[in-house]
C-alpha cells in the first residue's frame, strides 16, 4: 500500500525556502560584524597610569665668597725736623789735616802671612807611602837572612808540619822593627819561630813620605818547608 503525504506535511517543497532564510540570517550577522568598528569601542582611561613625569634635578649654583682683604695699614709719614741753629751759638768744627800739612812721616808696616802646615802625627802609622821601607840589601838579602836564622822546630819536623806564616810588623822612623804579630799561622811552633826571626831582624831603611821618615806597616811571609 503506497503512503501518501499531504502538501503541508511535505518538507521537501520548503527546503529551498528555509535555505534562503538561513543565508539571509548569516549574511545579516556578517554585515553587523563588519560594521562594528573600533571607533565604537570606548576605553576608559580614567584609571590608567598617568604619564611619568621626569623631574630634572636642579643643582644649586654655589658661589665662593670673595674674601675682601683689609686695606694695608696707613703709613704715617715721618715728619722731618730741621733744627735751626742760632748764628750766635758756638759750634765746634773738626778739621782734618793731611800729612803734608803736618809734616809727619807715614809708617807702613808689612805683616807677613803665616801659613800653618799640618804636621803629620808622630805616632801615625801608614800602610802606603811614597817610598816603602825595605830590608838592607833588598829582597834577596832578606831571604838570605831568613834561611840562615830560621831553626825548624823539632816537633813540627816529627809531625811533618810545614807551610807559610804571614807576619805583620811596623818599621819605625829609625828603621827598627816593632809590634810583630801573626796574621796567618800554620802551627803554634812555626808561628813562634817566625816571630822570633822577624824580631831579630836588623834595622830597615824607613819609609819616606814628603821627604820625611814615617812609620809604615809591613807584612813578610815566612815559609817552612821540609826537604
Amino acid at each position: 500500500m503506497e503512503i501518501k503525504k499531504t502538501p503541508k506535511a511535505d518538507l521537501e517543497s520548503k527546503k529551498s525556502t528555509w535555505l534562503l532564510i538561513g543565508y539571509v540570517v548569516v549574511l545579516g550577522f556578517m554585515f553587523v560584524a563588519f560594521e562594528w568598528s573600533e571607533r565604537d569601542i570606548k576605553i576608559d582611561t580614567s584609571q590608567a597610569v598617568s604619564d611619568a613625569v621626569f623631574e630634572e634635578e636642579i643643582i644649586p649654583i654655589t658661589e665662593q665668597e670673595e674674601k675682601i682683604q683689609p686695606p694695608p695699614p696707613e703709613v704715617k709719614p715721618i715728619a722731618e725736623t730741621i733744627e735751626i741753629v742760632d748764628d750766635k751759638a758756638d759750634v765746634e768744627e773738626s778739621t782734618i789735616q793731611s800729612t803734608e800739612e803736618t809734616g809727619e812721616a807715614v809708617e807702613v808696616k808689612y805683616v807677613p802671612v803665616q801659613v800653618e802646615e799640618e804636621a803629620p802625627l808622630e805616632d801615625e802609622i801608614f800602610e802606603v807611602v811614597e817610598k816603602m821601607p825595605n830590608f838592607p840589601g833588598g829582597d834577596a838579602a832578606l831571604m838570605s837572612f831568613m834561611q840562615k836564622n830560621i831553626k825548624y822546630p823539632t816537633i813540627s819536623q816529627e809531625n811533618g808540619t810545614q807551610g807559610r806564616v804571614s807576619i805583620q810588623f811596623v818599621v819605625n822612623k829609625d828603621g827598627s822593627v816593632v809590634d810583630a804579630v801573626v796574621l796567618r799561622g800554620v802551627d803554634p811552633y812555626l808561628d813562634k819561630e817566625a816571630l822570633r826571626v822577624v824580631n831579630a831582624m836588623p834595622k830597615w831603611n824607613p819609609g819616606m813620605q814628603r821627604g820625611k821618615p814615617v812609620r809604615v806597616k809591613y807584612t813578610v811571609p815566612v815559609t817552612f818547608r821540609l826537604q
